[in-house]
């Protein structure tokens, strides 16, 4: 987190983000009646009326957090930075898209898959990503949770493997790329009515399989 310190400053954050932002022609002005609402309350506002000032009133309390996440997986300051920026792009239309019940948990799996496809398309990585509805927990989300969140991923990922075959397709078909159940009938030949049994028995097996690791890792 050294070289990202300097963003703890607040002018010095203020005019990173305004530069980078005002190329799309997006304000960066904190309202004074914004800072005392919740996530969820923003979010909602956010929802009701797209206003990116709102959007970036409540992105800028994570900003930190989202840096750590990619310099952790990228490696690479500048990177980092620049996927700060990308990851809000991509806020713009998924907050609006996705019913979201925790704000950081779901912003920090958005961010992880982020900088999952960026490696992806850089290095030719195998790497699974994680639906950003499944980690919608009620746990906080800090810097200093980083490393058990990712514990948590991680888990989930090895329990992905571990599902059976036409679980394992259906799942990943539904949740990590957006198909319906009718697409996944189409292209695996599935029957629909199995496709939606792989698809909640897979889900729960995922659960339990996680629950089992959480037990064996105390």
């Amino acid at each position: 987190m050294q070289p990202f310190l300097e963003l703890h400053n607040i002018s010095k954050k203020y005019f990173y983000l305004t530069s980078r932002l005002n190329l799309f022609g997006l304000a960066f002005i904190k309202a004074k009646d914004e800072t005392t609402l919740t996530d969820a309350e923003l979010v909602q506002l956010y929802r009701a009326n797209a206003d990116l000032n709102v959007l970036s009133n409540l992105y800028q309390r994570y900003m930190d957090l989202i840096y750590g996440i990619c310099l952790k997986y990228l490696k690479d300051p500048e990177a980092a930075k620049d996927a700060v920026i990308n990851i809000y792009e991509e806020l713009i239309a998924k907050l609006k898209q996705h019913e979201v019940s925790n704000f950081k948990s779901w912003l920090y799996t958005l961010s992880r898959n982020h900088c999952l496809m960026q490696l992806r398309k850089e290095k030719g990585h195998h790497t699974v990503e994680i639906p950003e509805t499944f980690m919608q927990s009620g746990e906080l989300m800090h810097p200093d949770a980083v490393e058990q969140k990712e514990e948590q991923l991680n888990s989930m990922e090895k329990c992905l493997e571990q599902l059976p075959a036409e679980q394992k397709t259906c799942v990943t078909l539904f949740y990590l790329q957006g198909k319906s159940y009718d697409e996944i009938t189409v292209q695996t030949g599935i029957e629909w009515n199995k496709v939606r049994s792989y698809i909640q028995n897979g889900r729960r097996n995922l659960k339990l399989c996680m629950e089992k690791k959480a037990a064996d890792s105390i």
